[in-house]
């Protein structure tokens, strides 16, 4: 185990990357005790990624990809401007609501933070915020990307314990509410306590414009409940509303109507039992296509080659971690180092709340060096039997490390979301750092709701069947 751990340690003190420190770690851990013949990590590797839910990760990738060449990040942004920018400090308002809807599409916060960020730090500071307010507010409205559905995380995380990944993406749903809430409230601290005033004047119609496109997106499926009540089949009802949609969308020209719907077409879809998760990530991906070679034909065939290689790069890389991770966290559960972790945290406490508290710490110190998919990987078999024993929802457990895991994105020395808001602000890492520090007060105010409040989590779920 020391082997294991201390090989993994130096490697990644020498500076390579993580993915690539835990393959070499643990070919050398294997050949040094040769527990097992070294086949095997050629073995788990494979097996790592030979998984069907697995399949959502590159439809995902692209579906976001695609909606960032589509035209539809600068629709978002015209959208939120009209529902919120009135309000003090608007362009920060407008950020975090950009970033919610655009949550329902990408699920990565470094897509929302590369795609919609790079709109909303260049019209920010064009209004005359400092760049570091700036850069601070984006970073924390990016880490909505993974709580809002869809979410890749989930996805992983879903498919470690075994856990339904639809529960999962319904459960992020509240607690994605709660983190929006929070921010805009320390937005409007921000605002009051600098003297900011609202960015675009007040305007009956422009915010009667916005709210009806949000009714007309939440009453597509009332009208689809509906019809099924009167006696149609679920598939007849939704091609009737779908109808009715897109020919009230070509004749008002809507801002975000159909980018508001992609959520309720993934969420909507895996309720009914239309497609499960994965199938829903290929819905996205057809979603998007839709709007940009049909609905705004704002997609070239050019823009779309280059969306499809940065998905295979994206894919690639993201994939190569997963595989690494599995024979890694599977030589801590054959040396027993997860046993003698777990075994280590029930003999310090038995209580859930102390050791959903040790947990967040862990996950935190954990998330700020490794990467997200990494550490979901390896914590899941150390963690998961305790929660189990415990009697915490695996569910509840999911959205605490993802959230937690999401944090761990804003900081040094590995945190992608830092890193990408350093190049498109071209600020320091160091100023990008200090930019984001205030912001981590929400955020941790959420994490702890999220935490002691679990019913923020299950009670959608559970409403829906699909809890325990």
């Amino acid at each position: 185990m020391l082997i294991l751990l201390g090989s993994f340690l130096v490697l990644m003190v020498f500076g390579l990357p993580v993915a690539v420190s835990m393959a070499v770690a643990s070919l050398l851990y294997i050949l040094a005790t040769g527990v097992v013949p070294d086949v095997i990590v050629a073995q788990r590797m494979i097996a790592g990624v030979e998984s069907f839910p697995l399949l959502a990760v590159p439809f995902f990738i692209l579906a976001g990809n695609l909606m960032n060449i589509a035209g539809v990040t600068g629709r978002i942004y015209s959208f939120a401007v009209a529902l919120v920018g009135w309000m003090k400090g608007g362009l920060g308002q407008v950020n975090i609501v950009g970033s919610v809807i655009f949550s329902g599409m990408s699920g990565t916060a470094i897509a929302d933070a590369a795609g919609l960020g790079t709109i909303e730090i260049k019209a920010m500071k064009d209004h005359g915020y400092s760049t570091e307010f700036s850069v601070g507010v984006t970073a924390a409205s990016a880490t909505l990307g993974p709580i809002i559905p869809p979410s890749l995380p989930f996805v992983i995380y879903g498919m470690m314990a075994n856990v339904s990944i639809g529960a999962l993406f319904l459960g992020g749903l509240i607690p994605g509410v709660v983190m929006t809430l929070m921010m805009m409230a320390t937005v409007a601290y921000f605002a009051y306590k600098n003297s900011w005033g609202s960015d675009t004047p007040f305007s009956w119609r422009q915010l009667g414009s916005a709210s009806i496109e949000v009714i007309i997106v939440l009453a597509f499926p009332v009208a689809v409940w509906l019809m099924v009540q009167a006696g149609l089949s679920t598939n007849v009802a939704i091609g009737i509303a779908l109808v009715v949609l897109l020919a009230l969308d070509w004749y008002f020209d809507f801002s975000a109507v159909m980018a508001l719907m992609a959520p309720v077409i993934l969420i909507g879809g895996m309720t009914l039992g239309l497609f499960t998760p994965t199938e829903a990530a290929v819905a996205a991906v057809i979603w998007s296509l839709f709007l940009g070679l049909v609905r705004y034909r704002s997609m070239t065939f050019r823009s779309l080659a280059k969306a499809t290689f940065d998905t295979i790069e994206t894919t690639a890389s993201v994939l190569f971690i997963v595989t690494a991770a599995s024979i890694f966290a599977w030589l801590l559960t054959v040396s027993q180092a997860a046993q003698l972790l777990s075994d280590a945290i029930l003999g310090f406490t038995q209580n859930k709340w102390v050791f959903l508290l040790l947990a967040n710490i862990l996950i935190l110190f954990v998330g700020c060096f490794i990467d997200t998919i990494a550490a979901i990987t390896i914590l899941v078999p150390i963690l998961l039997p305790i929660v189990l024993k415990l009697g915490i929802d695996p569910v509840h457990f999911g959205l605490i490390m993802t959230l937690n895991l999401m944090i761990g994105l804003l900081h040094p020395p590995l945190g992608m979301v830092l890193f990408v808001l350093a190049r498109v602000s071209k600020l320091s890492v160091e100023r990008t750092t200090m930019a984001i520090l205030p912001w981590l007060v929400p955020l941790m105010l959420a994490l702890i709701a999220i935490t002691y409040i679990p019913e923020l989590t299950l009670w959608l779920p559970r409403q829906m069947g699909l809890g325990r």
